[in-house]
């Protein structure tokens, strides 16, 4: 089946299903002699995975990484990597009531009329839980980044109408909602388990930053810099918008007050703001890259829905099993490896032409 692979130099591809034996990816593009333990992968798996709080589902995944290939002695050594994370705590009786049953929201409408079949159990291959093996590749995208300077940040920087107002990076990982606003951040998390009490669930904003980049990254047509990353973002599946800097408020701005003008500073020329996000024209122009992302509210939530059956049935159901209220701590993770993966890509890109 396509779409199982990303990139063009740094390139991936995953596979497995959530209820499968196990889920993994395979990196190809990865230089020679970087350093790389299965703790460094891990660090960001631990971030993703399940069971972290209690705004969180409950199920419990160690996603432990293997590494299989491409690593020997603590070193990449340039040939692709193939990294296996097993399933341990799957509880597919949890999805029975709803195998003829197309959940509101999901994917199981679209796949059962584009395959002809599907796997009910958690949703098989369209699961979330694909995005581990999607982390596990920005780990190690991360360990190239570094090697460069560049360094990617995201964090919950809105649930519902609760909006931060400060940020800073030290306290994304010690709230449960992983806001960069330590005060926002305690009323998401009751915003959060409010709905979660009432059987529903609640969407909200990431924020992704990339700094560190130079200038030059991207390609000026159909390779925008912007283009590939949102082709990125929005391929996690509860992504539903991407905006750079001003965003959608450039559609009231005039073109002098949205122009970022330049200064001389430290002997280049720097923009004064940063209306743009980091890309003009399609190349990165030294500035931070600043996206934000729009995150659905999780489809799987308990309150009654009306749907249909395969066999075309009007019907209601509930989802029962084990479910976010909100995704946005656990997808920041996954942004982030998106990020990492395509900026690698195009470091990979920028070397082969210079």
């Amino acid at each position: 089946m396509p779409g199982n692979s990303f990139g063009t130099l740094f390139k991936f591809m995953t596979y497995g299903e959530s209820h499968g034996p196990a889920i993994g990816v395979v990196i190809d593009g990865v230089p020679s002699n970087i350093p790389l333990t299965e703790s460094d992968i891990q660090f960001d798996l631990d971030r993703r995975r399940p069971g972290q709080s209690d705004i969180t589902t409950p199920r419990q995944e160690l996603d432990k990484v293997e590494i299989l290939s491409g690593v020997f002695e603590g070193k990449t050594t340039g040939v692709p990597i193939s990294l296996m994370i097993r399933n341990q705590d799957q509880q597919s009786k949890d999805y029975s009531a709803i195998e003829k049953t197309f959940r509101p929201g999901h994917a199981d409408h679209t796949y059962h009329h584009k395959y002809g079949i599907r796997d009910h159990r958690g949703g098989g291959r369209s699961s979330g839980r694909e995005t581990a093996c999607r982390v596990a590749a920005g780990a190690i995208a991360k360990k190239m980044l570094q090697t460069r300077g560049i360094s990617v940040h995201a964090f919950t920087q809105q649930v519902g109408d609760v909006v931060g107002t400060t940020c800073d990076y030290n306290q994304i990982e010690s709230n449960a909602v992983r806001a960069a606003d330590p005060v926002a951040a305690e009323k998401m998390i009751k915003l959060i388990q409010m709905h979660r009490d009432q059987g529903d669930s609640i969407g909200g904003i990431v924020e992704c930053h990339i700094k560190g980049c130079f200038v030059g990254l991207g390609e000026p047509l159909y390779d925008k810099l912007d283009a590939v990353l949102s082709h990125a973002l929005m391929s996690i599946g509860t992504i539903k918008g991407i905006s750079f800097g001003a965003g959608f408020d450039v559609a009231t701005m005039t073109g002098f007050e949205n122009n970022d003008v330049y200064t001389m500073k430290d002997g280049q020329a720097r923009s004064e703001t940063n209306h743009a996000g980091g890309i003009t024209g399609g190349l990165s122009n030294g500035e931070d890259i600043i996206m934000r992302l729009a995150v659905k509210p999780p489809s799987s939530i308990t309150k009654e829905q009306r749907s249909v059956t395969t066999t075309g049935e009007e019907t209601t159901l509930q989802v029962h099993g084990r479910h976010d209220p909100c995704i946005c701590p656990r997808v920041i993770p996954v942004a982030e490896a998106m990020c990492a993966v395509t900026m690698a890509d195009m470091l990979l890109q920028y070397d082969a032409y210079h």
